[in-house]
C-alpha cells in the first residue's frame, strides 16, 4: 500500500510560475466556488465518487495509515489544479491513490471550485504530529521516522537542494496561491510524493521544480524533512503572526 520507505530559480521562471496560476483557478487565490455544494460532494460523494471524507476523513485532515493527505486549509488554488491534474490526466498516482483520477472525472469545473471552497474554509485547527505517537504510521508497515532536527535543517536552510521554506514558507506553511501549505501535512503522503518527484512518476509540477529539487534528496533527506514538516508548528513562540493561506 505504501511506497517503500528507503527508496520526503531564476526570477523568470518564479514570474513565470506566478503568472500560470490563472489556469489554477478563475482568479488566482480567490475562492469562487459554493461551499454548500462542495460539502455536499465532500461528505456524500457524487456519481462513482465517493464521499471525500471516506479516506480523507470528517474534517479533511486525511489519514496516516491510508497516505491520504490533508486537504483542509492547504489552498484553494492547489486542490483545483490536482483535481483538474487528476480528471485531465496531467497526475496518475499509484497505491490507494490510484482511483482518484476516475473520482475526479465525476467532477465538473465547478465542483472542483466548490470541494476546494469548502475543504478551505473549515477552520484550520493546527494539529502537528507526536513523534512519541505515531501509532498510524507504525501500523501501516512501521516505516522509519528521519531525524527531526536534520529535518529541520533542510526546511530552513536546504542542502544540495533549496531549502523548502524559500518557496512554502516558513515551516511550510504555505505561500498562497502558488505554493500550498506543506506544514502538518500527514508523514506518509509528505514521503511518498517526494519520491514521486524524485523517480519522476509525479511530474505535474510547474516547470518541473519539485522534481529537480527532490532529485538532490537522499533517502535519509526525506524521511528527514517529512519528519520535520509534520510536526512543524506554523508560527514560533510569542510571533503572533497567524498565516492565511486559505484564498
Amino acid at each position: 500500500m505504501l511506497k517503500s520507505f528507503t527508496k520526503i530559480t531564476s526570477g523568470l521562471a518564479l514570474a513565470a510560475t506566478l503568472a500560470s496560476t490563472a489556469a489554477w483557478a478563475e482568479e488566482p487565490g480567490v475562492m469562487n466556488g459554493d461551499p454548500v455544494n462542495g460539502k455536499k460532494i465532500f461528505t456524500e460523494g457524487k456519481g462513482a465518487a465517493p464521499a471525500c471524507m471516506t479516506c480523507h476523513g470528517a474534517t479533511g485532515w486525511g489519514t496516516e495509515a491510508m497516505g491520504a493527505p490533508r486537504l483542509n486549509g492547504i489552498g484553494f488554488p492547489y486542490i483545483v489544479k490536482q483535481l483538474t491534474d487528476l480528471a485531465e490526466g496531467r497526475r496518475t498516482p499509484s497505491g490507494p491513490g490510484a482511483v482518484m483520477p476516475l473520482f475526479a472525472q465525476q467532477l465538473s469545473p465547478q465542483d472542483r471550485r466548490d470541494v476546494a471552497t469548502y475543504v478551505n474554509s473549515e477552520e484550520f485547527i493546527s494539529q502537528p504530529a507526536e513523534l512519541s505517537d505515531m501509532s498510524a504510521i507504525k501500523a501501516a508497515g512501521d516505516p522509519p521516522v528521519g531525524v527531526r532536527y536534520k529535518g529541520e535543517v533542510l526546511v530552513k536552510y536546504g542542502s544540495a537542494a533549496a531549502a523548502c521554506q524559500s518557496c512554502h514558507g516558513f515551516n511550510g506553511r504555505g505561500a498562497a496561491p502558488v505554493f500550498p501549505v506543506i506544514g502538518q501535512q500527514k508523514y506518509t503522503y509528505l514521503v511518498n510524493q517526494l519520491h514521486n518527484w524524485r523517480d519522476g512518476s509525479r511530474a505535474n509540477d510547474p516547470y518541473g521544480m519539485m522534481r529537480a529539487i527532490a532529485q538532490k534528496l537522499s533517502d535519509q533527506d526525506i524521511l528527514d524533512a517529512a519528519t520535520y514538516l509534520a510536526t512543524a508548528p506554523r508560527t514560533t513562540e510569542g510571533d503572533g503572526y497567524v498565516p492565511v493561506t486559505n484564498r
